[in-house]
């Protein structure tokens, strides 16, 4: 690719908006400043132009498969990319220096990890989710099995996974029938299937680290009887575990991360007496979805990232080829020579689009890596302040950027016509690689439920108060005339027509009228969480001047003349407590 993401806006987004410098004053963070900042981020922008852009293709046309020993085979580009992103310690970075970690923010590793995701969305998904593992384990692990398991994941000798799902099952975690049965050793023995396991199967690390939700004996039914353990490839003795690898699922995209049906104690491998897989228990029994949703908000915040980086790079390669393709002429040019595409108004509505997607998405992922920081070096008020915010925000931060960075990569390839429908040019794969977004981590819909459901009416509302109260105080910043004026006058009236129609919609406390349009609640909502990130970007801009501030002018101004006032019609549907999807007989969608 051309281009993976702009440093020049990162560099506006981190020290010009967020002043994550100034994160250096806790004491977490103190022994870093903006060199050491900087110094990771071009580390990171090297490594990844120069060791995981150029197999992204081959990873996309040459995906993992299973080789006559039952083995994963993959390109060899892969290997030498992970294993260069650990030794650069990119994967301890975040962690604090007692485990070899940095102690760097979460607003920077995710900003360095965004340079991976848009240069090989593949191979930068094995980092992402050993990441997201070890922080699991850290925080709910004991010491024994932070010293045996995190400690080589954070050198990159092991990575991690997480599995959840199952055939039967999928996203309902209460109808999962992976069982644990309590051993005399202390250990249990797991035996059941899990489906859908990026990373699940591979010979890129010494040992693969799988978090295994399972029911235990005694906890009842759904949920409430899952715990988590820790069901690694290899024993800590060097024996095999008794996970074996069933078969790989072939995506339309994403396909350098290697996904997995996994079998756990099916007898390929036995141990022991045969009767099921080693795991090891992390934390208390029957408490293991709560230890989960700690990898797994992490994991939605970095599928929103994903999304974003993917969308980005689609965004840099149709400006970059708009700039470059002739066509067409002006509609009012005396010249009779064909112009650059990029000269087209509504070539121009595209590339604008895109802009304000991709920008908009980055900024409110690092805001939310930001409150992530804040949180991890708070107590008190601040700290439950900071978490409830990141609690309203994650289904936002997740699905907004899945959705319309998405559309970004489809404009893009609108933009290179009938070249971009082709595998010669990126944005193809790029809009192949993001359609896994909206469905990874949670489906779209699903976060449509858990924003409407949960977040913003848990605490008596507390965390849609706390949203509109942060966002309006944004829009008390703005002058008091001009366009800056004018949009924070339209935000505010969103963000209050956003409150009334929450109001609205619980005035029965009828969930099944409720959440039926659930979804179209999440997308109005998204929308005007984008229009606070481009309001708090424009004031930034201020009065500075040069063709990168005009051009944040310019996607601010499409955002809230084009795309804000589409919430209008859609929190009016909400109002209504319209029906129809609900009321439609199945029986209905015949032949």
């Amino acid at each position: 690719m051309a281009h993976l993401l702009s440093r020049r806006d990162l560099d506006f987004l981190l020290y010009e908006w967020l002043d994550v410098t100034a994160l250096t004053a806790r004491e977490r963070f103190s022994a870093h400043s903006r060199e050491t900042f900087d110094g990771v981020l071009d580390l990171s922008a090297d490594l990844a132009e120069k060791l995981f852009a150029p197999h992204n293709k081959a990873g996309d046309q040459q995906q993992p498969r299973m080789g006559d020993d039952g083995r994963v085979v993959m390109i060899p580009e892969v290997k030498t990319a992970v294993d260069a992103y650990a030794a650069a310690d990119l994967i301890a970075a975040p962690f604090p220096e007692e485990y070899g970690g940095l102690a760097l923010p979460s607003t920077i590793s995710r900003a360095s990890m965004a340079w991976f995701q848009a240069a090989n969305p593949g191979t930068s998904s094995y980092g992402l989710l050993t990441t997201a593992n070890a922080n699991l384990l850290l925080a709910h692990g004991s010491a024994e099995q932070i010293d045996t398991w995190v400690r080589p994941m954070l050198r990159g000798d092991y990575s991690g996974t997480m599995c959840l799902s199952e055939p039967q099952a999928g996203s309902s975690l209460a109808d999962i029938t992976t069982r644990a049965t309590p051993a005399d050793d202390g250990t249990y023995r797991i035996t059941g299937t899990k489906m859908w396991i990026s990373g699940g199967d591979h010979e890129l690390t010494d040992n693969i680290v799988h978090l295994v939700l399972a029911k235990a004996p005694g906890g009842g039914s759904g949920v409430k009887g899952i715990s988590l353990f820790i069901v690694p490839r290899f024993l800590p003795d060097g024996t095999r575990n008794d996970v074996a690898l069933v078969g790989l699922n072939h995506k339309m995209g994403n396909r350098g991360t290697v996904n997995t049906l996994l079998n756990f104690g099916d007898g390929t491998f036995p141990v022991g007496d045969g009767s099921g897989a080693v795991g090891y228990l992390v934390g208390e029994e029957h408490r293991g979805l709560s230890y989960m949703f700690h990898m797994m908000n992490e994991a939605r915040i970095g599928v929103g990232f994903l999304a974003t980086a993917i969308g980005y790079a689609g965004y840099l390669a149709s400006v970059d080829y708009a700039r470059v393709r002739t066509q067409g002429r002006g509609l009012a040019a005396a010249d009779p020579a064909p112009v650059p595409i990029i000269d087209h108004a509504d070539v121009k509505r595209m590339l604008l689009a895109q802009k304000s997607y991709v920008e908009g998405a980055l900024a409110l992922g690092l805001y939310c890596s930001r409150l992530v920081d804040i949180e991890a070096t708070s107590t008190g008020d601040e700290r439950d302040q900071t978490h409830l915010l990141l609690e309203v925000l994650t289904p936002i931060a997740k699905a907004w950027p899945s959705q319309w960075c998405t559309e970004a990569n489809n404009l893009a390839i609108q933009v290179h016509g009938g070249y971009g429908y082709t595998s010669e040019f990126d944005v193809e794969q790029c809009y192949r690689d993001n359609r896994l977004n909206p469905i990874h981590e949670g489906t779209n819909g699903i976060q449509g439920l858990d924003l409407l459901g949960r977040k913003v009416v848990m605490n008596g509302g507390a965390g849609l108060a706390l949203l509109a109260q942060t966002i309006t105080a944004t829009t008390e910043k703005a002058p008091a005339d001009g366009e800056a004026a004018e949009f924070a006058a339209a935000l505010r009236a969103a963000v209050d027509e956003l409150v009334a129609t929450t109001a609205a919609l619980w005035a029965d406390a009828d969930p099944t009228v409720a959440l039926t349009n659930s979804s179209v609640y999440l997308q109005a909502a998204g929308h005007i969480v984008i229009a606070w990130m481009w309001l708090e970007q424009l004031l930034a801009v201020g009065d500075s001047t040069g063709d990168f501030y005009d051009g944040k002018r310019a996607a601010a101004r499409y955002f809230f003349r084009f795309e804000l006032p589409g919430t209008g019609p859609q929190l009016a549907l909400l109002r209504s407590l319209d029906q129809t999807t609900a009321q439609t007989d199945p029986a209905w969608f015949t032949a």
